[in-house]
């Protein structure tokens, strides 16, 4: 329940935020089409090239299909400055659409990288060298040895027979061309969760009972761990099929034969990658930044970074990097990154609601009512920065140009925090005209802590669709 110290600010954001909607309610439409599964992974489970690596945080191929194709069609090219494991890249090459991409962590650079590699460089004979490692399993036969690099979070992540297999399978494979080697090595990302005890889990990685870990009261069981050598080989198979005999258009460009768009990517932050660009670069943006909700993607995917030889000195860098979005970021001083955010940090200073959001939650900071003392900066960081990456959205594009955008809103210390509101606001000061906030028809909860705190609320996804004034 809130207490009586707490119930005016809230009031007031209440108020705010009941405002600010009254601003945008004409351009909220629910969409009916906009499913959990649509704006998730979970649409790419059997869209064949999608589906090889599970990353969550993904939005659907699906979805990106449907927003290029739903406002006009976007010709020209196409930026995602949070490219992930590029599904908006890929699909806006199909499209015969130009793309580039930006992003920050190994594992996305890795994905999307061998992707490219196994559709423009791949030849007959490397095909035929992965139809023989799924068929023979050669690193059971030699006694080639590659050692695992572990982080502290990773050690004991395997059981002995998998790890063994693990470092025989690396071995050998560098027995193997370049092309074929980088292929492997992707398989190999594409299972490590499923042959481990471990489970990517929001914030953190969840570890089985039967890794010998200390477990907290409820004891947690991820159910089967797979074998290595059905799971690699399943893997390997897969992207053989898939590159064989699925390399057919996605459904909504099957009846055009375009000639695919050109895929690139640069490596590193959005906010140190965007300036570089040129003005008015784009004809459309289309991208789902990390939310504000605290997941620690250097930590959810340690075991991928560790196979990818990222130590723990770059894990630490690559931690602060990231668009703020946990309470570990410290904040970063954004007009000496670059001075001409000078009007996105005004912009963000002189909006009401996020202004009281703030002063709450450094409220509640100094009465000790947070469960972590962090929040109120891991928010702070993660809104100018926004407003930042919004600005420099802002300049890249066209005129004319549409800026499609996936985010959730979130509630801290019983404040819900209205993204969607929030940065359409910041938006339309920076440069963009608010098109649509398409809203999907069922809410996501709040976590079970500020439902036990605070009573249950429903909370917004959206998908933003902002164009350039």
């Amino acid at each position: 329940m809130k207490t009586s110290l707490a119930s005016a600010p809230l009031e007031n954001i209440e108020a705010l935020d009941k405002e600010l909607l009254g601003s945008f309610q004409h351009r909220m439409r629910i969409e009916p089409l906009l499913s959990r599964q649509l704006v998730s992974f979970q649409g790419n489970k059997t869209k064949a090239s999608y589906r090889w690596y599970k990353y969550k945080e993904a939005f659907s191929a699906a979805l990106a299909e449907y927003l290029l194709c739903s406002y006009g069609g976007v010709t020209g090219r196409m930026l995602d400055p949070f490219a992930g494991s590029g599904t908006a890249l890929f699909v806006a090459s199909e499209a015969g659409i130009d793309a580039d991409g930006i992003e920050l962590l190994p594992i996305g650079q890795q994905i999307i990288q061998t992707r490219l590699t196994l559709t423009q460089k791949f030849d007959a004979c490397d095909f035929s060298r992965l139809d023989y490692w799924q068929s023979h399993r050669p690193w059971n036969r030699s006694d080639a040895r590659w050692i695992l690099p572990t982080l502290r979070i990773t050690e004991g992540a395997y059981p002995p027979e998998t790890l063994n297999a693990i470092e025989r399978y690396m071995g050998t494979c560098l027995q193997e061309n370049a092309r074929v080697q980088q292929a492997l090595r992707f398989a190999l990302l594409c299972v490590l969760e499923a042959v481990s005890y471990t489970r990517k889990d929001g914030q953190y990685l969840r570890w089985d009972l039967r890794s010998g870990r200390k477990q907290g009261k409820r004891p947690f069981n991820k159910g089967p761990i797979l074998s290595f050598d059905n799971a690699i080989c399943a893997k390997i198979n897969e992207i053989i099929h898939d590159m064989r005999f699925d390399t057919q258009p996605l459904d909504l460009f099957a009846e055009e034969l375009l000639q695919p768009g050109t895929v690139s990517l640069r490596e590193g932050s959005c906010l140190e990658q965007l300036p570089l660009l040129s003005k008015a670069s784009y004809d459309a943006i289309l991208t789902s930044p990390p939310y504000c909700n605290r997941y620690d993607y250097t930590r959810t995917y340690a075991l991928e970074l560790a196979l990818l030889g990222v130590g723990t000195q770059e894990i630490l860098r690559l931690r602060q990097q990231l668009l703020t979005c946990t309470v570990e970021n410290r904040p970063k001083d954004l007009l000496q990154m670059q001075p001409s955010w000078a009007s996105a940090v005004a912009a963000a200073d002189n909006l009401e609601l996020l202004q009281a959001i703030l002063s709450y939650l450094d409220g509640e900071k100094e009465r000790g009512a947070l469960n972590n003392q962090g929040i109120p900066r891991m928010v702070r960081g993660y809104f100018y920065e926004m407003a930042c990456v919004i600005s420099e959205c802002a300049r890249v594009l066209k005129p004319g140009g549409l800026l499609f955008m996936v985010n959730d809103n979130v509630r801290y210390s019983g404040a819900s925090i209205s993204v969607d509101l929030i940065l359409s606001a910041l938006a339309e000061r920076l440069g963009f005209a608010v098109q649509n906030i398409l809203v999907l028809p069922n809410g996501k909860g709040n976590s079970s802590q500020q439902m036990g705190e605070h009573g249950r609320e429903s909370l917004r996804k959206c998908v933003y669709v902002w164009r350039k004034a």
